[in-house]
């Protein structure tokens, strides 16, 4: 994982409580600083408010990193995405959370609940953490993500 130093923030609704916590369990195992801003109950509560919390404390540096959970992760991540400066990317296991940290420079993980154990999430997790940005021939690409970027006439 990243540097144990180094702040992650998570969020989740109702349906990724369960997940949250496990994820909340491991990283402060792990020695990690937590942000868990939220939800910390059954009561049904919409994920856009979530993804909000933990993007505003990535992007306002409280926190290297985001992760959040809801039911399939599809919701919280497209939430997530509509923030200039994130790039949130939804992720089914290792593989693909190393190469959105490889390939797209990723500040927040989504994650299902409802589409994934713990096991896998956790090993996504982890690799999510311990992997550098490659930069070279992804840089223009990322680029491309960031706030007021516009296509040349």
């Amino acid at each position: 994982m990243t540097p144990a130093s180094t702040p992650i923030a998570l969020g989740s609704d109702h349906a990724g409580i369960g997940l949250k916590a496990t994820l909340r369990s491991a990283l402060e195992a792990a020695g990690h600083p937590v942000l868990d801003l939220g939800t910390h109950g059954p009561e049904s509560v919409d994920y856009p408010d979530f993804a909000l919390a933990v993007c505003g404390a990535v992007l306002e540096g409280t926190a290297r990193f985001g992760v959040l959970v809801c039911g399939t992760g599809i919701g919280i991540s497209m939430a997530a995405n509509r923030n200039e400066g994130i790039r949130c990317a939804l992720v089914h296991d290792a593989t693909g959370a190393r190469l959105t940290r490889q390939h797209n420079d990723a500040n927040v993980l989504a994650l299902g609940a409802r589409m994934i154990g713990a096991e896998v999430a956790l090993d996504a997790l982890n690799v999510f953490l311990t992997t550098p940005y490659e930069g070279g021939r992804h840089d223009r690409r990322v680029l491309k993500l960031s706030p007021g970027w516009s296509p040349s006439p």
